[in-house]
């Protein structure tokens, strides 16, 4: 069976009583009966999104004949905290450097975004725990590594995640094309967090008016817009670059 995936009452009931981190679990149509009934409870009181899909799906995700009903995916390394990331940097005396990522639903996209945060240092990510991807093996597997060494922090609302940092002295930055400046004309060396949006939708309406200011990465061919993995990038090399400069 995958690192990822637990299949079966059984094993997910026990994964709930050991505080397992559980990104999500499937549940069939019509499966809410008995055990099933129970692990809804425990989800709802952990804050586990539960999804009911047509069982069908499960026969085509599951890895064994004995699903039962029920899939839940669980994270392949443990999440941070938003606290523990800042702490962190406080302790290397460092000024934060965060990356918030709106609905990212890509794994790839995700296990890329790490990668690159570990290489520029980053302190940490944040993800919303509803509407996308987490710690998955596929993610583990594309970070090369970098999940054992960027903590990621899932909350429940990223809009007051956002307002936690601003009292903690952060900036936030939002990527979109409609920013007033080009990411490389806008002074990101202070204590910073970078918002990267969904891959189709981009950063979500409300963020946007969350962030302290947006910034665009200037696009001069054909084509409208970026991967999100690769804007990420570009915006965190120029953190690390801004900062570089400053220090001498």
């Amino acid at each position: 069976m995958s690192l990822d995936k637990l299949e079966g009452r059984n094993p997910i009931m026990e994964a709930l009583k050991s505080d397992r981190e559980i990104d999500k679990i499937l549940i069939a149509k019509g499966s809410t009966e008995g055990s099933v009934k129970k692990i809804i409870g425990h989800a709802k009181d952990k804050g586990i999104p539960v999804q009911y899909v047509e069982r069908q799906k499960l026969n085509d995700l599951a890895e064994s004949n004995n699903h039962q009903g029920i899939m839940a995916y669980v994270a392949a390394h443990d999440y941070s905290t938003v606290e523990e990331i800042l702490e962190g940097a406080r302790k290397k005396g460092k000024t934060p450097f965060v990356i918030i990522l709106d609905e990212i639903m890509d794994p790839h996209n995700l296990g890329s975004i790490m990668r690159t945060a570990d290489a520029v240092g980053a302190d940490g990510i944040i993800i919303p725990k509803r509407r996308s991807v987490g710690l998955t093996a596929v993610v583990a597997k594309t970070s090369a590594g970098a999940i054992e060494y960027v903590p990621v922090a899932k909350v429940s609302n990223i809009a007051q995640t956002i307002d936690k940092l601003k009292e903690e002295g952060l900036w936030v930055a939002g990527a979109d094309m409609s920013g007033e400046k080009e990411h490389f004309n806008q002074d990101l060396k202070g204590a910073i967090a970078l918002v990267i949006g969904n891959e189709g939708k981009g950063v979500s309406r409300l963020i946007k008016e969350k962030c302290d200011f947006l910034v665009k990465l200037p696009m001069v061919g054909k084509i409208e817009s970026l991967n999100a993995s690769v804007a990420a990038a570009i915006l965190m090399y120029e953190v690390l670059r801004q900062r570089m400069v400053a220090k001498g």
